[in-house]
């Protein structure tokens, strides 16, 4: 890690970092022949990469995974949270392997470039890692040329007018446009997704970046989901006559996509429907219910965060992916604090008194645990059965 005037590019380097500040990294490039600038982060999975890399809540971000072996059991059509991947690179440590696995249908290489990921490796990402560490998540940019030629001053330049995710509202750039119907449940060995077909229930999932495992999970609880754009007004939710409300994970400021968002949400909360929200959709609710939000120095992404629900005493390991929190001290006394975090202490649940409205910040259908916190959409759907009876 060298400054930009004292950098000497090495012999055979096809990739290279710049960070905002002019720190600069080289590497080797693989997957696609292209760049990428975004806010880099780093996660501590050892698994998933390839969902990972297709959850919608990375928009803007460049990943540092600090396993060292990324790649090494290719790719298939099935271990994905959406359509196109949002994040917008990765750097990895050691070169992908040939991968070695039996569901692996595509190397992991061939899947990058299939759509525009840029990619290094030969990185030391632990040295990365502490960086991101004591400083912060840094801006920076990353670039594979397979010629070896690299404009570093303009790479540079382009890394410092990024403006960063503070303020950006993302949820928008990854969000559906139109409403749909999602009937997918979850995989079994040898049988693949399973549908759902005798739902009892009704859920309005609205979408800021959905991951396709949520909305499997909702279904599997026995939902019907109609899942509908975040920018959707409480009249369109309601206009399907749901039992009750989703809010989806999804990237970027809080603040900034609760500018239309939590109008919607406070609508909602006056009609008494049940609610449940995950990530981006927590801090959403937060912020309808008076809370504040507020970025975080390092966030929270990989899938070993213990959480513990203080409404049981339980701990959990969860899958998390947010660089922003939802600041306990400032929520109203009718909302309580359901689950910590065991890291930092943050936020990572909560609750309305007397309502049936709940949200937490991890991700419970990542199943880390690897089932430790599916029982919420048990507990969401208990929440609808509840307020049918009543």
């Amino acid at each position: 890690m060298t400054s930009l005037k004292a950098s000497k590019q090495p012999r055979n380097a096809t990739g290279v970092i710049i960070l905002a500040d002019g720190k600069v990294i080289w590497g080797k490039g693989f997957g696609a022949p292209s760049k990428a600038v975004g806010e880099i982060c780093f996660n501590t999975s050892i698994t998933g990469y390839q969902e990972i890399l297709t959850d919608p809540s990375y928009a803007g971000q460049i990943i540092n995974f600090t396993f060292p072996h990324i790649g090494n059991v290719g790719t298939n059509d099935e271990d994905i949270e959406t359509v196109n991947p949002a994040s917008r690179g990765l750097i990895v440590r050691e070169d992908i392997t040939n991968p070695s696995n039996w569901r692996s249908q595509k190397h992991f290489d061939a899947w990058l470039k299939s759509y525009n990921l840029p990619g290094i490796c030969d990185v030391d990402t632990r040295a990365l890692t502490r960086l991101i560490r004591d400083g912060g998540a840094p801006v920076g940019i990353i670039c594979h040329a397979p010629d070896g030629k690299f404009d570093l001053k303009a790479l540079h330049e382009e890394a410092k007018s990024w403006p960063g995710l503070e303020g950006m509202d993302l949820a928008k750039e990854v969000s559906c446009t139109q409403m749909y119907k999602w009937d997918e449940a979850q995989w079994v060995l040898g049988q693949g997704y399973q549908k759902q077909t005798n739902p009892k229930y009704k859920v309005v999932a609205v979408d800021y970046g959905a991951k396709r495992n949520i909305l499997r999970c909702l279904a599997a609880a026995g939902c019907e989901v109609v899942v509908v754009p975040g920018n959707s007004s409480a009249e369109d939710v309601m206009s399907h006559k749901p039992d009750g409300v989703f809010l989806s994970n999804g990237p970027g400021d809080p603040a900034a996509t609760g500018k239309y968002a939590v109008p919607m949400i406070k609508a909602l909360l006056g009609k008494n429907i049940p609610i449940f929200g995950i990530c981006l959709g927590h801090q959403m609710l937060a912020l309808a219910l008076g809370g504040e939000t507020t970025k975080m120095n390092l966030g929270h992404r990989g899938a070993n965060q213990p959480v513990k629900d203080l409404t049981t005493g339980k701990v959990e390991i969860t899958s998390q992916n947010h660089g922003f929190h939802v600041i306990s001290e400032s929520l109203p006394k009718d909302v309580e604090v359901t689950h910590v975090s065991l890291f930092d202490g943050s936020n990572e649940g909560l609750r309305v008194r007397g309502k049936p409205v709940f949200s937490v910040q991890y991700h419970p259908e990542a199943s880390p645990g690897p089932q430790d916190s599916h029982y919420l959409f048990e507990r969401f759907v208990d929440n609808i059965r509840k307020a049918k009876a009543a």
